[in-house]
């Protein structure tokens, strides 16, 4: 086993990290919640394990055919395919819970440290390497976590989710960093890093960065009219070619005194009670800016699996480039809708749509 290691661990490594992805891809947009969650505390489990594994000394290791030195040959693989599970699921999740003009930061770190764990798979043998890494994905499972149990994404709720990974961190690194000399002397480094990246990550999440998990995005448009007809709403929007719709943005055509609509299907749990704000904003080209003109919002009641529906309107629009931002009521981006209007004097052809 140790022959066929060496002589394919360039292949092993990454193929681990990819499988780690593609497995978290499938399961966490296939599977129930509840489900999802006991996957990854497995791999918590086996991440930790494993750094215990690689960081203890155990004298018969190195023994030829023993145990122990098969478990050495395994532990950075099962590392290193849990590392990728857990990062590509706080990606999977990050991702469909915010919007990317404003969760780039966050998901680009995920992306890093997914694509390091691969290229620079001997840096992540250090040990304030893998114990702040671990920190990170405590933290950043934990914030997946706790919105779902207690139902809520207050930020006393992000708070006590980082407060309680640093708790579990340190029960799970006290015994090591006091019993193993090694690991000892590195006490400081490590707390550091530790400590580094819950400040960084606190940041990221009161700069609004941090996607509101666990509401995400179902779907968002502009429309002519929505009206609700018993458990379903009835959408007017302008009958669009199949080339338009591959193109980038939309125009809307808008007689005068005509309205605007912003449809958005959020999901949430089932028992999540908050309010979702539409921020309609017009880009003035005068001073090269995006400018405020209203701030609607509506209470959001979690547990469609398709989305809880809700709108806003507006009317009088004038021409030239808007957008609505869907965001929570502390400014937490979920989505971006960016459209054009224009102001005509015939009607265009409409289409109706159901959902």
């Amino acid at each position: 086993m140790r022959d066929f290691y060496d002589r394919y661990e360039r292949w092993l490594i990454p193929g681990a990290l990819v499988l780690g992805v593609v497995v978290d891809f499938v399961t966490f947009t296939s599977i129930q919640i509840g489900t999802a969650f006991l996957i990854l505390g497995g791999h918590v489990l086996i991440a930790g394990g494993a750094i215990v594994f690689l960081q203890a000394e155990i004298p018969r290791l190195n023994e030829k055919r023993s145990l122990g030195m098969t478990m050495k040959v395994i532990a950075p693989l099962a590392l290193q395919f849990s590392f990728g599970a857990l990062l590509s699921a706080s990606f999977v999740f990050y991702w469909f819970s915010g919007a990317l003009s404003v969760s780039w930061p966050i998901l680009c770190i995920l992306a890093v440290l997914m694509a390091s764990n691969d290229v620079l798979r001997h840096w992540f043998e250090r040990p304030v390497v893998q114990f702040t890494v671990f920190a990170f994905i405590l933290f950043s499972i934990a914030t997946l976590v706790f919105p779902y149990v207690l139902n809520s994404v207050e930020e006393s709720v992000f708070v006590l989710a980082g407060v309680s990974s640093l708790v579990l961190l340190a029960l799970f690194a006290w015994p090591l960093l006091r019993f193993l000399p090694h690991l000892r002397a590195l006490r400081p480094q490590i707390t550091i890093g530790v400590i580094g990246m819950f400040v960084f990550m606190n940041g990221l999440y009161f700069f609004n960065i941090i996607p509101p998990i666990p509401l995400s995005l179902r779907e968002a448009g502009v429309y002519h009219q929505v009206a609700r007809s018993g458990a379903a709403y009835v959408l007017t929007a302008e009958d669009r070619s199949l080339f338009d719709r591959l193109l980038p943005g939309q125009t809307v055509h808008l007689q005068p005194g005509q309205r605007v609509y912003l449809y958005t299907a959020l999901f949430a749990p089932a028992k999540l009670h908050t309010t979702i704000v539409h921020r309609w904003q017009f880009f003035d080209p005068a001073r090269d800016e995006w400018v405020d003109r209203d701030q609607l919002s509506f209470p959001l009641t979690g547990g469609r699996d398709e989305g809880y529906r809700g709108y806003t309107q507006k009317s009088a629009l004038q021409e030239g480039k808007w957008r609505v931002s869907v965001e929570t009521k502390r400014g937490q981006t979920l989505a971006r809708v960016g459209f054009r209007v224009e102001h005509i004097k015939e009607s265009p052809e409409f289409v109706t749509l159901l959902r």
